[in-house]
């Protein structure tokens, strides 16, 4: 700690300050509006106060303040070093002889914390905080609402394939098909206007079917009214909890990726949620130095003309993530490529402004 003076720790405090400050207003904020949109929830279904406090609320300021820490790293970025620039403290300390790139170590330090700080929470903390929010909404605001599949294709066993074009939450799968395939040759077809699971059996019910199986040379046709019958697979593959996702820490989510690749699901949900949990940390230091660069220079306009720039900045860089993802869940972008590429984008406007403040 030698090399770090008295200007670090105090630009790194003002820094740090003004962040936490900014996110603990900003989820009191969040919590007012929480408790005013679920109030009637709360009240109509008669849910137990100690339930909401620490099984939601306690829960809730981990995830959102995670969800705002990249925003108000900006923001506080901007509000305290524009203030300095107001004050002369940033010609006073350049003009003592302290370059630019060594006034960014204290901002650059602040960032790793921050960085840190919600990498950790991302990855490991929030996950398991959020299990109690997401099964408090879903018990009690939700009540078990489920998503289902749509479009499903997948290997049940080794060789035999299923398809169906929905999956409703009545436990009826609608334009259901299986194959089955014997050194990769197709010996059996079935298609059938929709299959149904009898709970109280523990069987699947085929209804309206055609089943086509091939032979050495000729095949033979089946028809009938309704088929039961065993396979390897359960409601509960084809439909998932709301906002799951956000319940597995990153080893969780790595194994249930594997497992949905596996079965031939849908993962890329989860594969952009992993990507986004590494590439999220990052933008701690790609705003900073955006901030620090803007806000360096003592213009006309003062703070006001920075913080008007700087939230330009910040929600087009918000904004690009958010479409980018959305070519990726609807287009055929890897998440990889999607959830890094603002990244890589607002790196290159960083250090461009960055080169600008530093002549």
């Amino acid at each position: 700690m030698k090399h770090y003076k008295i200007i670090d720790f105090y630009i790194t405090r003002k820094f740090l300050g003004t962040f936490f400050y900014s996110i603990a207003l900003i989820i009191s904020i969040a919590i007012v509006f929480d408790i005013s949109e679920n109030l009637d929830d709360f009240i109509s279904k008669d849910i137990p106060t100690r339930d909401i406090i620490f099984e939601y609320y306690l829960n809730f300021i981990p995830y959102f303040a995670n969800l705002f820490s990249p925003l108000f790293t900006f923001i506080a970025v901007i509000y305290f070093t524009s203030k300095m620039a107001y004050n002369s403290e940033i010609i006073a300390i350049l003009s003592s002889g302290v370059s630019y790139k060594r006034l960014m170590r204290p901002y650059l330090v602040s960032a790793t914390i921050i960085a840190v700080f919600t990498y950790i929470l991302g990855n490991h903390v929030i996950p398991e905080a959020n299990k109690g929010r997401v099964d408090f909404r879903n018990t009690y605001i939700n009540q078990g609402k489920i998503q289902t599949e749509r479009n499903i294709h997948r290997q049940i066993e080794p060789g035999v394939y299923i398809y169906m074009n929905t999956f409703t939450s009545n436990n009826v799968g609608y334009r259901f098909t299986i194959e089955k395939f014997d050194d990769r040759k197709l010996k059996e077809k079935l298609t059938a206007d929709n299959i149904r699971w009898d709970e109280e059996n523990r069987i699947w019910i085929i209804n309206n079917y055609w089943k086509r199986t091939f032979h050495d040379g000729y095949e033979t046709i089946e028809k009938g009214y309704r088929l039961d019958t065993t396979l390897n697979m359960t409601p509960a593959e084809f439909k998932m909890e709301l906002n799951l996702m956000e319940t597995l820490n990153t080893p969780e989510l790595n194994a249930e990726i594997a497992s949905m690749r596996l079965r031939g699901v849908n993962s890329v949900n989860y594969v952009i949620e992993k990507h986004k949990r590494r590439a999220g940390p990052f933008s701690a230091f790609i705003l900073t130095i955006i901030g620090v660069s803007l806000a360096s220079r003592k213009i006309k306009g003062g703070l006001g003309l920075h913080l008007g720039l700087g939230l330009l900045l910040s929600f087009s860089y918000i904004l690009f993530q958010q479409i980018a993802v959305v070519f990726s869940i609807n287009g055929n972008t890897p998440p990889v490529i999607a959830v890094w590429i603002p990244n890589v984008l607002y790196s290159i406007i960083a250090l461009m402004l960055y080169k600008w403040a530093a002549r």
